[in-house]
């Protein structure tokens, strides 16, 4: 595999991604709501690097499911969303891809009666998205390559690693 994002640049923007969250919200208090699976890694470094009031909740939300490298049909689990009426939330996922995962889940939010709804990505692909928005904040802009690490995995394998790989076409089953 090829490294693209380094642990120690990960590292780094995480903690500029929590200046721009303190900056935007200005002390009012935030509800980050994490994607599962991808977004725990992120999610766990990034409350760490947020001084807000802060609650944690999650969402699961799955297009890639085992060895498949192109989007599927989106499953949402909503059952682990917490109380978010008159809060404050920003849905943060591990990639931005096509847009589509961001795209179903802030209505959802929305209906739930958020007072607003930001989202934050690690990675976005820009080339891919299919989407008319972007998200409210990213980390890196990365080439269309089928990226693992930091919480991102192939078949459940290599969310571990602390960096950013894009796997090479042998590494891929077909």
């Amino acid at each position: 595999m090829k490294k693209l994002i380094e642990a120690a640049e990960i590292k780094e923007a995480v903690h500029k991604l929590g200046r721009e969250i303190e900056e935007w919200y200005q002390g009012e208090p935030l509800t980050i709501l994490g994607v599962l699976t991808g977004s725990v890694i992120l999610l766990s470094d990034l409350v760490r690097a947020v001084e807000l009031p802060l609650k944690i909740g999650l969402i699961q939300a799955s297009s890639y499911r085992g060895t498949s490298t192109t989007r599927g049909e989106l499953i949402i689990n909503e059952s682990l969303i917490p109380n978010v009426e008159g809060r404050h939330v920003l849905l943060l996922d591990d990639i931005f891809d096509t847009g589509h995962t961001l795209q179903k889940l802030i209505p959802i939010i929305e209906n739930r009666k958020a007072r607003s709804v930001r989202t934050a990505v690690l990675l976005w692909k820009a080339e891919r998205t299919e989407v008319d928005f972007a998200p409210d904040h990213h980390c890196f802009k990365i080439p269309n390559e089928f990226v693992v690490g930091y919480g991102l995995d192939y078949n459940d394998e290599y969310r571990h690693l602390p960096y950013i790989a894009a796997l090479e076409p042998d590494e891929i089953d077909a």
